[in-house]
């Protein structure tokens, strides 16, 4: 029978299946035996360890009394309510082990300043806008400006890594929690672009269809040279190791750079709407 090695890092849905696995293996019970305890098939109990599949709160309950699991801290049941809660993309907490070890980093984002380089402020004024519409709660609020924050303190290490940072114009030209927000963040920007370890370019408008991409990519080098590119749906991130498209995206990347603005330019550009600001 052919065994699926299990990535608990890859989502919290992999972590919750990873963790059903261990469990039923410890008790020495079958798929089919956790089954018929759950009164679900031994497909579904699979695809849930797999990850193929999310588990539901009445999956989780049957599971916890399974295990005698009910009511505890580490019930299944709690777990699926923080997954469910959380404000986090599928993909994305995996993505973010990597980019604290990351040597480079390569971004490209459409229509906000990329995370690494928004001010509190600015993350805040984000997320506050996503819980008005109902998208996500005011804790989630909390978590995604504190997961932020740890972000960015990761990269301020002895050895920080190199930041490549390519912005579509829609970025800075999209106003986000008024002039002193913006101000702040245009300030934050030039400051980046200063550091001995970045570069910062705009790619205008008028770059038109020769902007390679059309979707926000981020391309990391990792220490021992390995490349990884992650991109996001509005559901999900995805990571992506295959050589030969990461090397596509690192091609497509450099071509960006050439086509965009100057990190002089762009730093120019960011002043002169500064001013509109103050």
């Amino acid at each position: 029978m052919n065994r699926k090695e299990l990535n608990p890092d890859a989502s919290p849905q992999a972590a919750y299946g990873a963790r059903l696995r261990s469990l039923r293996e410890k008790r020495g019970w079958t798929q089919e035996e956790l089954g018929t305890r759950t009164n679900y098939s031994s497909v579904h109990v699979s695809a849930i360890e797999t990850g193929r599949k999310p588990p539901t709160l009445r999956f989780s309950r049957s599971t916890d009394q399974a295990f005698g699991l009910a009511g505890r801290a580490d019930a299944f049941e709690r777990w699926y309510r923080e997954m469910k809660h959380s404000a986090l993309l599928e993909g994305f907490p995996e993505y973010v082990k990597h980019e604290a070890r990351a040597v480079e980093i390569r971004l490209f984002e459409i229509g906000i300043i990329p995370g690494l380089l928004q001010t509190p402020a600015y993350a805040r004024a984000l997320a506050d806008g996503d819980a008005g519409r109902g998208t996500i709660t005011p804790d989630q609020v909390a978590e995604r400006v504190s997961v932020l924050a740890e972000r960015q303190a990761t990269l301020v290490r002895t050895r920080p890594p190199t930041m490549l940072v390519v912005m579509d114009e829609s970025c800075i030209r999209r106003p986000v929690g008024g002039a002193t927000v913006m101000n702040e963040q245009f300030q934050r920007l030039v400051e980046f672009a200063a550091l001995p370890n970045s570069m910062l370019q705009v790619a205008p408008y008028d770059m038109g269809e020769r902007r390679p991409f059309n979707l926000p990519l981020n391309l990391l080098t990792l220490p021992d040279r390995s490349m990884m590119a992650y991109a996001e749906s509005q559901a999900r991130g995805h990571l992506e190791r295959e050589p030969t498209f990461v090397l596509s995206a690192l091609s497509a990347y450099h071509q960006l750079q050439a086509e965009a603005l100057s990190q002089t330019e762009s730093v120019a550009v960011i002043n002169q709407l500064r001013k509109g600001t103050t």
